[in-house]
């Protein structure tokens, strides 16, 4: 009786096998870690920046206009950090030479602004570390969604009141598309949309968000080519 030999080449077949189910295993562990980090989609992300900007007073007790700084918000799909120019209308430092600050004198001298007025004398951008980061294969855009009546809140949260922002939804897949699906609650006047603590009249904005959609005929899309392009 013969018995049946597997030809040589099933010993390489094997090894490469071998490789690719630990590569894909890697792949998998290295997806899942990173769609779970805390700089992707958990809620609270709250990471240390170089100036310790506060929302609460800017946008909350002066009311400061989100797009003062967040410029392009309406215009582009990246709401923009703002450039060093913008702050140093506020905040210009001392000058050497004379002693008195170039423009607007806001705490001219604290030393919780010396990043930006580093940035200022060298030309550098200001460090600022990112905190609403979605997976690269992800598609937003801003200005979709703010001039069809996305309020910052919804995404962002009570901004107003943080002293320190942290990522207050979990902007997962499901909680982008249950808002496609239903974006009644989610839609405002237009010239409300940077009005953070706005609310409509007797609590009904389900039904004001009903009438915005139905009027702007407004019809999120579902399809994964709308996000994952």
């Amino acid at each position: 009786m013969n018995r049946f030999l597997f030809p040589r080449w099933v010993n390489k077949f094997l090894l490469v096998l071998g490789v690719m189910i630990l590569g894909g295993g890697a792949y998998a562990g290295a997806v899942f870690m990173g769609a779970t980090d805390p700089k992707t989609l958990n809620v609270g992300y709250q990471p240390v920046q170089p100036i310790p900007f506060s929302h609460k007073i800017h946008a909350g007790q002066l009311k400061m206009d989100c797009r003062y700084c967040h410029t392009s918000v309406e215009k582009s799909a990246h709401a923009s950090v703002p450039p060093t120019s913008t702050c140093i209308n506020c905040h210009s430092p001392l000058e050497k030479a004379t002693g008195t600050p170039l423009l607007s004198a806001v705490h001219p001298t604290s030393p919780k602004l010396k990043a930006l007025h580093d940035s200022w004398a060298t030309g550098d951008s200001v460090p600022w570390v990112k905190i609403h980061r979605l997976p690269d294969f992800v598609y937003f855009n801003h200005s979709v969604h703010v001039n069809r009546g996305v309020s910052c809140v919804t995404c962002h949260g009570r901004i107003d009141k943080m002293d320190e922002v942290h990522q207050a939804k979990d902007l997962s897949m499901t909680w982008c598309v249950d808002c496609h699906r239903h974006p009644e609650a989610h839609l405002r006047p237009v010239e409300f949309i940077t009005k953070l603590d706005w609310a409509p009249e007797d609590g009904k904005a389900a039904e004001l968000g009903a009438q915005l959609k139905k009027e702007k005929n407004i019809n999120p899309l579902t399809n994964c080519a709308v996000c994952h392009r």
